[in-house]
């Protein structure tokens, strides 16, 4: 498995748009000038990007026994959930948010969501958590971050089955055994990043 997060999000500009479009595939360009709004142009542009430099890196910086075979500009295909994959590449996922862009690839299925740590609406925790989990946010001495936490969990969880939030949202972390978790906090940015690998040798 490899990610990169990225969190620099002041490069976001025309310019920085105008650099990207012609370096990913035409699926993608129409894709990202679908947006109206400038943030979501240069997210899909730039984890794009991403996810081409992990795709394309060599067997050595990626410490892989031999490098990705894949096409230099990807084309995504769909599932019935609507969940992008490569025909013949990895299993990948994408995710971003105000705060940064985050993109991982992996021989095994894999989820990663990035949200930006904020304040929790106590609504939102009852809609979304279930009663261990709401209990488990009440007893952090920082809810907000351990909501955020576990949120990041789920989303990261049902991009690995590659079905979206499609069911209950209360049980989505009650079976998990087959799952490993990398979680990234950073506090000075404000954001949380958390990956979900689904664990083969089990």
């Amino acid at each position: 498995m490899q990610y990169l997060i990225f969190d620099d999000m002041t490069e976001c500009s025309e310019q920085e748009i105008a650099r990207l479009l012609p370096l990913v595939s035409e699926q993608r360009r129409e894709q990202a000038l679908s947006y109206k709004h400038l943030f979501g142009q240069y997210c899909c542009l730039k984890s794009y990007e991403m996810l081409q430099q992990l795709l394309t890196c060599s067997a050595a910086s990626c410490r892989r026994s031999r490098p990705l075979n894949v096409h230099p500009t990807p084309t995504f295909l769909y599932n019935e959930h609507g969940a992008p994959f490569l025909a013949d590449g990895p299993y990948f996922s994408i995710s971003h948010c105000k705060q940064g862009i985050a993109v991982v690839v992996s021989d095994s299925p894999v989820g990663i969501d990035i949200e930006g740590i904020r304040q929790v609406d106590e609504g939102l925790v009852r809609k979304t958590m279930n009663i261990e989990e709401q209990a488990q946010i009440q007893a952090s001495a920082a809810p907000d971050r351990e909501f955020i936490r576990l949120w990041t969990r789920k989303e990261a969880y049902v991009k690995l089955q590659g079905t979206g939030i499609i069911s209950d949202m209360h049980a989505i972390l009650v079976n998990t055994e087959r799952v490993e978790w990398q979680e990234h906090c950073n506090i000075e940015k404000g954001y949380i990043c958390t990956i979900a690998i689904k664990n083969e040798r089990n």
